[in-house]
Formats: structure tokens, sequence, C-alpha cells
């Protein structure tokens, strides 16, 4: 339940230093119908996602999320998401007297929120916590800490997801791995077994390719040393530069194979990382994506060579979840800013939130936000018991988390727009903080695989796994009979699958993911929030943006839920 502030003294007798004015005010006017700051508000306070840790087998980590959630939305937190993005990192290829150093500055915002992430166990930290539901705990962290803002979220996700790759070489992993699961944040370039805690990037396209990582030219030439090469090439997007160990693809002569380097070697000494540029991207400024060349940097093969994507795929598999659930975070952020706003805003004559065509956009992206969620707990507990062994959730989790990735991402753009759009003007200018979320949005489809990408990766999921459907269709069972809407949807999602076809595939993925989102809230969700759901996504009664429910749509129980204190 989001409690919202209250209402600001819009007339009062008593002096006010609030941004929104007193009677000392401005010369031609004093600042009216404006809402306070949302700081301090509880990110944690969302009953879809409580609901959702305890029915994953997280219920223990409630106390540490609620902790957490006051934390992130602290003015403090907030300041640090807006100061950390506001002053971008910088890039310093050599000190004063001339020596390479390619060391990446950032503002002491972006450290303090690493240092909360790593600490509260959003990098690796789960791999080393035997509990069941360790992997929920840290996905419904990230959801609740990145309130805060998008960009560090990169570097924590590389490094939990790293750690599985990481285990195709033991000898590797018993080095690192207790340092890449440390709660400790310890930044700077340093011998990696010197320091209390590591962070992972990765390394994988390259100008040429992007996705297909098969035309990589970057080489990899064994040295006299067993599992010991040398890297030749340039990459094209690997962010984070200043992680102290990366993930990287080349092509050895055995064919593509996957590779640990360390940005400091065992010795003390630099590895040859040279970062040519930061990249002047969309998205979020905080975090640093750069192109690295490697001329003679050293490096050790996890895996056996030629199966470097293979190796790697095991890292793609858990940032893809990561994707799933930064799109949700970001749909849920911006729905609480939305719902801020419309409660203290007037217009017309009445508050925004208690406008009909208003409440009607509100109710449509909290159907949406709901949705991405409960798919985000469930695809973390299936990569949770995936982990602990359980096969049927392996195959689950193969087929499910791919057509997640691909719907879910899709929606943020749309989403974040539509959010903006509640706060009007308001929402257009850079001091609301609804900009930078709209133009990160887009990554999120594009990082780990584009759409296209994703579609297709679900075909061949099909086509080489059978558990895979199996396990989806066993998922989608579980809601038979509840909702006619429902049943006709995943009827038509069997059929489709025997005339899948590459030009077909996203318009197959599309419906699979919403076939399974309606499932999840068929099952578990209120009546209001499951019909309108079932009525729109599957039955057709929706128009073409947010804000077209139909008329029957229970408005005020679905508002209810989302956003407590609106109905």
């Amino acid at each position: 339940m989001t409690t919202l502030a209250q209402e600001p003294p819009y007339e009062s007798d008593e002096p006010s230093e609030e941004p929104w004015g007193g009677p000392e005010g401005y010369a031609t006017h004093d600042v009216t119908n404006q809402p306070p700051p949302l700081a301090p508000y509880d990110a944690s306070d969302d009953t879809v996602l409580l609901e959702g840790v305890r029915r994953e087998g997280a219920g223990w980590a409630e106390d540490g999320l609620r902790r957490l959630g006051r934390r992130a939305g602290s003015a403090e937190a907030q300041d640090w998401g807006d100061l950390a993005n506001r002053y971008e990192p910088v890039l310093r290829t050599h000190d004063r007297y001339g020596n390479r150093v390619d060391e990446v500055e950032y503002h002491p915002s972006w450290h303090h929120l690493m240092r909360v992430a790593v600490g509260e166990g959003l990098a690796g930290a789960p791999w080393a916590d035997g509990r069941p539901g360790a992997h929920v705990a840290r996905t419904a962290g990230g959801l609740v800490w990145g309130h805060t803002e998008a960009g560090h979220g990169c570097p924590t996700s590389m490094t939990y997801a790293a750690v599985p790759a990481l285990r195709a070489q033991p000898e590797l992993a018993k080095v690192y791995e207790p340092l890449l699961t440390s709660r400790e944040y310890e930044p700077g370039l340093r011998t990696p077994t010197e320091k209390r805690g590591l962070l992972a990037g990765m390394g994988m396209t390259e100008k040429q390719g992007g996705s297909d990582v098969r035309t990589n030219t970057t080489t990899a030439t064994a040295t006299a040393e067993p599992g010991v090469y040398t890297l030749r090439g340039h990459k094209w997007f690997t962010s984070a530069p200043m992680c102290d160990v990366f993930l990287v693809l080349a092509q050895a002569p055995g064919g593509l194979s996957c590779f640990l380097v360390p940005r400091v070697l065992p010795d003390g000494t630099r590895n040859t990382f040279r970062v040519q540029r930061l990249k002047d991207k969309l998205g979020n400024r905080s975090n640093a994506s750069s192109e690295p060349e490697f001329d003679g940097t050293v490096a050790w093969l996890v895996g056996p060579e030629g199966q470097g994507v293979k190796t790697i795929i095991e890292m793609v598999n858990c940032t893809r979840l990561d994707c799933v659930m930064a799109s949700a975070t970001l749909m849920r952020k911006t729905l609480v800013e939305a719902g801020h706003h419309v409660r203290h805003r007037s217009a017309f004559g009445a508050r925004l939130v208690d406008q009909p065509l208003m409440r009607n956009v509100l109710a449509d992206l909290a159907l949406e936000s709901e949705a991405a969620t409960t798919l985000t707990l469930r695809l973390a507990g299936a990569a949770d018991r995936a982990v602990r062994g359980d096969e049927g959730e392996a195959a689950f989790r193969r087929i499910a988390t791919a057509a997640g990735k691909y719907w879910v991402t899709k929606r943020g753009p749309a989403f974040t727009a539509e959010a903006l759009e509640c706060l009007g003007g308001n929402g257009y200018v850079e001091e609301s903080g609804m900009p930078r979320h709209y133009r990160e949005a887009p990554l999120l489809s594009i990082w780990e695989g584009s759409g296209n990408v994703n579609a297709l990766d679900v075909l061949r999921a099909l086509g080489r796994s059978p558990a895979a459907a199996h396990a989806l269709f066993g998922e989608l069972s579980l809601a038979r009979g509840a909702d006619a809407r429902l049943d006709a949807a995943a009827d038509r999602l069997r059929a489709g699958l025997t005339e899948a076809s590459e030009t077909g595939a996203r318009r197959l993925v599309e419906l699979m993911a919403l076939t399974l989102q309606a499932s999840l809230l068929v099952r578990h969700a209120p009546p209001a929030v499951a019909d309108a759901f079932c009525a729109t996504r599957l039955g057709g009664d929706w128009g073409h943006a947010f804000g077209t429910l139909p008329d029957t749509a229970d408005l005020d129980g679905i508002l209810a839920r989302a956003l407590p204190g609106e109905g």
C-alpha cells in the first residue's frame, strides 16, 4: 500500500518554506495547485510486490525489503539518483605524467547507490545464500531499490550473472566467486584478490555484429601457460568499465570462446584495457558504457574452446530476467509518480484523480504494472528453484524469461510516456525526473538481445526442448477453467505453436507473454484486476492506447489495490 504525501497547506496563516509557496510568494502571484515532493515515501509499499515475494518463497525477506523501500524513497536516496545522472562519468585516459590509466570518475552519489545495492545483496550475494527464495529476494530488492535510478543496476546485474558462467571453470570460480558474492563495495582498480569484493562486467558485442556475436573478430592467442591467452580486438558496448573483471567473447583457435579479463593482473600490474571513449547514449547518464580495446590483454579461458556462447548464455539468462525486473520497476515508479501528481492537482473544478478519464488511464497503467511485477517475481521464483535442481522450473524459466523479456520491455516506453503525460507539462521538464525514466525505458528492450532476438530465441527453445513447451502449458493449465477468455487464448497459443514461423515470431511471443500474465493474475489477483486484464489484453475490449478500459472495468477496485488512498 503506497502512502502518499499529505495535501500541501495551500491556505495557511503560518509562513511556509515549502516549494509550493506561502504568504510571501512572488511579487506577481502565489504558487498553488502544485503537488508537494513525493519523497519521502516507501518504495516497498506495494501490495503486488509483497504478495509475490511471499508466494515465491521469500517471505523471510519482507522486513529487509520494507527497510530498503523506506531508504529508496528517502529524499537522500532520491537525490543520489538525480545527482548521479546530472554529473556524468568522466573518462581519464592518462594521468598528469602521460601514463595510460583508463579510469572513469563517478560522482560520489554513484558510489552511495552502489554501496547500498551491493550491501543489500543485489549483486552476487544470492549465490552464496543457501536459503530457498534468495534469488527472489534479490529480484524484489531490485524492484524496490530501482526507484532511485536505473544506471547502477547494470554492474550489479552483471556481477550477479557472472557467477554461474564462471562456474564453467571451477579453478577460476574458486578464486573469484567468494569476492563476486561479497556484500562489500570497494571501488578502485587494485589486485582483485586483495579486495573485499569485486564487480564483474561483460564484453560481447562488436561493431560489425551486435547481437550476432559469432561474427566477432577479437582474437585469442594461447600462451605457454595452460588456460591463459592474450586478446586483440575492440568491443563496441562494454558497460561499467571500472568493474574488476569482465567476461569477454573472442575467437580462439577452436572457435568463439569465453574469457575472464581482469583489469588488474595478479601481480598488481594493469592489464591492457584501453577505454577509447564513453558512449553518448539515450538512456541513463550515470553508468559509463565504453568501447575498450584489447592489445596483448591477458585473459583466462572460461569453459571449453569453441563453446563461448554456451558458456556465456548462463550470464544472459540472468541479465534478461533483470531486464524484465528493471522494466517493471520503471512502470511502478512512474505509476507512483503519476498517482501522486493527480491526487494533488486540480483542473476544471475537480482533482485530476477524481475525473473519470484520468482514472481510466491510471487503472489501465496499474493493470500493466501489476502484470509486469507478478510475472517478474514468477520468473525469479523459477530461477531460484532451477538453481536448486528443479528441472521443470528450469525448462519453464528457459522459455518464459525470453518471452517475458520480449513483452514487458516492449511495454515500458509506451507506459512511461503515458505516465509522464499524466503530469502534463510538469512531467516534460527534467526536474520532474520523468524524462530520465522515459529515456531509460527503450534500453531494456535492446539490452541482452533486441525484440527480434528474443522472439527468435523463443522459437529456438520450442524447437530444441519439448520440455519448455510442456512446462509453459503446465503453468497455464493451473488457471484452466477460471476464465473463458484465458482458455481461448491458451488454445490459440497451442495452435499457433504448430504453425510457428520466423515472420510471425513476435505475434506468437506476444500472445505467449500475455497469456502467461493473465494466468498469473487469474490465479493470484483480485477479480477486478484479473477480469479487466483478460477483457482487454485477451478479449479485445480495449483501444490502442492506455486509458481505454471498458466501462464495465472496476476502476475503483483496481486503483485501490495499486495506489491505496486513490480509490
